[in-house]
């Protein structure tokens, strides 16, 4: 048999017809004395930062711990360097399921949606042979009709007493009425968080699964989102604790550029159109350092809080797991949509390409595979989630997507020419949270963003100033000071330029349909 014959046979025995040919795949490394593939459950919650779990050892990790996330760590790995390409909800999902930046699959902002046709994670997952369901937070506008069964929030969702849309046969009622209409409350007399309905209806799913073939559930939470609402158990946790404060929430020697400066809603009462004190009631009569301290405090408790009911409820669906036996035989990833600032340089929300908005957690349990115990610092960005998942699930990576799977770091063996960099974009201006747009590149060492502060779309907020800013990550992991302008540096800037210039010609970020922001890049370059 012909080379060409083998490989075109093997893509039709993983699902792949005569159209995929035509696009180049990257096939998995699946072992034939291990035939029998892996149940994955990809648990995603909305705006958990890294820094908010104990596993991660941030200054929070002793008040506010987190058992049953800590335990994937514990029998597990912690992947240390993950990051968004767009910190934002909707481009970040999209990215997740499609393996691409947000040029290339259209989802530049939150107003953007993902067809059914560019769902390619599940409809390829499906097709090797698993049965798929997309429960809880989905965010994307069209229906996730490439999944089996669906039960997914409208839109953001509520906390309490959540209406979901649910896929259904015809005969059901309700739930046979096509989309958008087909929804249903989940509502109780004493109130139920979405938090627990979400994992109610996996863990009934899971119960009633065709258990002849592997599964694939993407589980995702809508906490802890703002605007932070627990669940009732949860309304006293932390009452008489003070929550540690980040340093740069009062002090930011040498931090930002002319193109940050006053930009981003704040903590403290320094942005007078939108502030956290704002949002938590606080007395706008109080002086600037109680009024940022009430602040800070009662956003962290609320936010924390949130994060409770997620760690316990993901408890919940580790106990189904070991209950039936199959709790090995799954691979268990958590992970979030983006990262979250929690008072870091005064700032609330994500969208920065700060780490704490740009950090993704991301800990995966597999003892099949992983060592307990094991950890990575290795550059991983969330275009290369679907390969990941593709790979562990015997299929293949077709040559559309632009990410490439980290299975190989899972092992403990990281390849040798594995990215030393990661690209970040944040497309939206001046929006909701006042962030000028920008992008940039970061390595394990250094951090370099250019924000040149332009709408893509005609109109809109208005221009702001464009500027650079570096970052020396091993001496100033908290980005305290902006190194652009020191002359012993030079050097470095220059190789960083040259290095993001080779990752935005690599992933189609030339800005040719926006000459606008073109013009704004080419006179700031060398600046």
């Amino acid at each position: 048999m012909s080379e060409n014959l083998s490989r075109r046979n093997a893509l039709m025995v993983m699902g792949f017809g005569a159209a995929s040919l035509a696009c180049p795949v990257r096939m998995a490394n699946v072992s034939a004395a291990n035939p029998k593939r892996p149940n994955i459950l990809y648990i995603m919650s909305d705006d958990h930062a890294a820094h908010a779990i104990g596993a991660y050892g941030s200054r929070l990790a002793k008040v506010a711990p987190t058992p049953n996330i800590d335990r994937l760590a514990t029998e597990g790995i912690l992947l240390e360097n993950v990051f968004c390409t767009n910190s934002v909800c909707t481009p970040s999902r999209a990215t997740i399921l499609t393996g691409q930046y947000s040029q290339k699959n259209g989802v530049l902002d939150l107003g953007g949606h993902l067809e059914p046709e560019n769902q390619h994670l599940p409809r390829l997952i499906n097709q090797a042979g698993y049965t798929t369901a997309m429960i809880g937070k989905w965010h994307l506008k069209r229906e996730p009709a490439t999944f089996d069964y669906y039960n997914v929030l409208p839109g953001q969702g509520s906390y309490f007493n959540p209406i979901l849309r649910e896929k259904g046969k015809p005969a059901v009622g309700w739930a046979g009425k096509p989309w958008p209409n087909n929804e249903k409350r989940f509502a109780a007399y004493d109130s139920k968080h979405s938090s627990d309905v979400i994992t109610d209806i996996s863990l009934r799913w899971l119960q009633k699964r065709d258990k002849s073939r592997p599964f694939f559930l993407m589980h995702h939470f809508k906490a802890p989102h703002d605007n932070f609402e627990n669940a009732e158990r949860h309304d006293w946790l932390f009452e008489n604790m003070d929550i540690p404060e980040p340093e740069s929430l009062w002090k930011l020697p040498n931090y930002g550029s002319q193109a940050t400066k006053g930009m981003g809603t704040s903590v403290s009462p320094r942005n007078k159109r939108r502030n956290m004190g704002m949002h938590m009631n606080v007395d706008q009569n109080l002086p600037y350092k109680e009024y940022t301290h009430q602040a800070y405090q009662r956003y962290l408790k609320k936010y924390l809080r949130c994060v409770k009911g997620v760690d316990e409820n993901i408890g919940r669906l580790l106990d189904y797991l070991e209950k039936e036996g199959i709790l090995d035989d799954t691979v268990i990833m958590y992970t979030s949509d983006q990262g979250m600032m929690l008072g870091e340089h005064d700032y609330i929300d994500k969208r920065w390409m700060y780490e704490e908005s740009l950090r993704m957690p991301f800990l995966v349990r597999y003892p099949k595979m992983i060592k307990a115990g094991s950890r990575s610092d290795e550059i991983i960005n969330n275009v290369d989630f679907a390969p990941t998942i593709l790979e562990l699930a015997g299929a293949a990576t077709p040559g559309y997507m632009q990410g490439r799977s980290f299975v190989p770091i899972l092992r403990g063996k990281t390849p040798a020419d594995w990215p030393k960099a990661t690209y970040y974009r944040y497309w939206m201006h001046m929006a909701h949270h006042d962030n000028p747009a920008h992008f940039g590149v970061r390595t394990k060492d250094y951090k370099l963003i250019f924000f040149y502060g332009r709408n893509y779309k005609p109109g809109g907020p208005k221009p702001t100033r464009p500027g650079w800013e570096l970052y020396n990550l091993k001496k100033d992991p908290h980005e305290m000071s902006n190194l652009y302008d020191d002359p012993k540096y030079a050097m470095v800037v220059r190789e960083l330029k040259a290095e993001l210039k080779r990752l935005r010609e690599k992933f189609g970020e030339t800005d040719q349909k926006y000459p606008h922001i073109r013009k704004i890049i080419d006179e700031y370059w060398e600046k």
